[in-house]
């Protein structure tokens, strides 16, 4: 519940902002004056496809905002065992995040006009999403080598569920992103590139962060912080 209402809040700023942007609050019928003094309406300053992705986000996070409250109250019963984390885990984590970094240059220097950097920060972004998704497999292949299997207890069906869903939204990602690397070899124009980059460096970053939201609550962290507010609110 409480992961749920956070996110709605972060979602009810989000939304407002936009909509302060598109001139959505406006009162036009209480303007006055003639029509043809009215100032020429310019389009939004956002592209279509840049409001697409911010509603696609919006319901994903949603998604796994019900999936973490869901954690939190199973995890009270008595038949739940945490599932030890592998320490590849780690370095998955280091690996996603170098990857939203490589984006974020690739964003700037598409900007700039430097299209052989853009390529070169694309393809070590897209390696990035290779090896994360290689390396939670193998992370996956570890646990079950261990014994620590779906139906063992809800814990590790938790555990795959969690990290099965954030990985194929990763291999979503990995899907525009290596179409936009291949625009950047073709030689599409400068303005369509940087938005298809712009939208795969802000996908990232958004997995990047749900990322580690899930990681901290898989390894405990996020365990104390909820505790906390539990307290406070009782």
């Amino acid at each position: 519940m409480i992961a749920i209402l956070v996110f709605m809040a972060v979602l009810a700023v989000i939304i407002s902002w936009w909509a302060a942007q598109q001139r959505l609050t406006s009162k036009p019928w209480l303007e006055t004056g003639h029509i043809g003094d009215l100032p020429p309406r310019q389009g939004s300053p956002v592209a279509a496809a840049k409001v697409g992705l911010g509603i696609f986000l919006a319901v994903v996070g949603a998604l796994f905002a019900l999936l973490i409250s869901a954690y939190l109250t199973r995890m009270e019963g008595a038949d739940w065992w945490a599932i030890p984390i592998p320490r590849l885990l780690w370095v998955n984590t280091a690996v996603l995040a170098g990857g939203s970094l490589a984006l974020q240059r690739a964003k700037t220097e598409v900007r700039r006009g430097h299209i052989e950097a853009t390529r070169l920060f694309l393809l070590m972004g897209l390696t990035a999403g290779v090896l994360f998704l290689g390396g939670q497999i193998v992370a996956w292949r570890q646990l079950v080598a261990a014994g620590y299997v779906v139906a063992d207890n809800p814990s590790n069906s938790f555990f795959y569920m969690i990290t099965g869903l954030h990985g194929l939204h990763i291999l979503g990602g990995l899907a525009a992103l290596g179409r936009t690397t291949s625009r950047a070899f073709s030689g599409v124009r400068r303005e369509r590139l940087s938005l298809s980059v712009d939208l795969c460096a802000v996908y990232w970053h958004f997995m990047l962060a749900v990322w580690l939201v899930l990681f901290a609550l898989l390894t405990g962290w996020a365990n104390q912080f909820a505790g906390l507010c539990r307290a406070l609110i009782t």
